[in-house]
């Protein structure tokens, strides 16, 4: 049953004394809604593909304007994310110090904020770089805000599968920014974020599934067992692996990219199997180290796409 209200909370931006904070506390909160680290993850797989869509260094001014661009337009998606989920972060423990639980931001000034990145982002792509990436800027916002945050995320245990297709979509923003066009280059890189963003984001999901279960969101840890979890990361990551080595035979890239990513997948498919052999022995709490594949992902993927960046400059 979704969660759509949580009564007994105080409403987020009643917290006492909350028209006493202080400017740098008020900047610091409208930064946080924006959720930075995850962006930067974004644009760690934006800007390479640019380097391989150019096959070579792109223009200086198209990165810093499409990374401009990517940062409001996931900035505003973020914003709206938390003005959508404000009930239920106020009653998770990972979310309780996010800035319209604490009241530092009231709900009306995040629904503004993030509307407002969502504008200027789009106009901003469309103005700087071009049209297709401005679109497809937009449909990355609104498929996390809609598809993700309101129809998937309380209602399916597919939510992250499926809802993670907006964090594929910086992949064909970085191409298209170069070319105005897609291709299938672009295409094979954004279905190995799309394998790679369950088995990325189920292993923390296990460490927090407590947290998930308190507010009704059927995050498939929450609903499968240890054991099943581990088993569909497995299979992800087989997936991912095989598509990531992709560009290779059809003639995208050169020697440097399929080696990087073979031995960087390898040592994935090592973490993936070792965290279902201990799920499978029955394993659980501390020792089960769902959070060293969470982490390893993090370096795979930055990996992966660093390869993608040098490989032109070896061809």
């Amino acid at each position: 049953m979704p969660v759509t209200a949580v009564d007994s909370h105080p409403v987020a931006g009643s917290a006492p004394g909350s028209d006493h904070w202080s400017t740098g506390d008020r900047v610091k909160a409208f930064i946080a809604l924006t959720k930075p680290r995850i962006i930067e993850l974004l644009l760690t797989t934006t800007v390479p593909v640019m380097f391989l869509a150019a096959q070579g260094v792109p223009e200086l001014w198209l990165v810093v304007a499409t990374c401009l661009g990517g940062y409001l337009s996931a900035g505003g998606a973020n914003a709206l994310n938390m003005y959508i989920d404000r009930d239920i972060d106020a009653l998770m423990a990972r979310t309780q110090n996010r800035p319209l639980v604490t009241g530092v931001v009231s709900p009306g000034e995040c629904l503004a904020f993030g509307v407002t990145l969502a504008v200027v982002s789009t106009l901003w792509f469309g103005l700087t770089v071009n049209w297709v990436s401005a679109w497809l800027a937009l449909g990355a916002l609104l498929f996390y805000v809609v598809v993700y945050t309101m129809l998937l995320k309380r209602r399916t245990s597919q939510n992250i599968v499926w809802g993670g297709i907006a964090g594929c979509l910086p992949v064909l923003i970085g191409w298209s920014s170069v070319t105005g066009e897609l291709s299938w280059a672009a295409v094979i890189l954004f279905m190995v974020i799309f394998f790679w963003t369950p088995p990325h984001y189920w292993p923390l999901s296990m460490k927090v599934k407590e947290d998930y279960a308190r507010v009704g969101v059927p995050m498939l840890p929450v609903i499968a067992s240890n054991k099943v979890v581990a088993r569909q990361i497995v299979r992800y990551s087989w997936v991912m692996v095989a598509v990531s080595l992709l560009l290779w035979p059809l003639g995208y890239t050169g020697w440097f990219y399929p080696v990087v990513a073979a031995l960087a997948g390898a040592w994935w498919l090592r973490e993936a199997h070792a965290l279902h052999a201990r799920a499978r022995a029955g394993v659980t709490g501390a020792a089960l180290k769902e959070m060293r594949l969470f982490h390893w992902s993090i370096t795979y993927v930055s990996l992966v796409f660093l390869a993608v960046a040098i490989d032109p400059f070896l061809r």
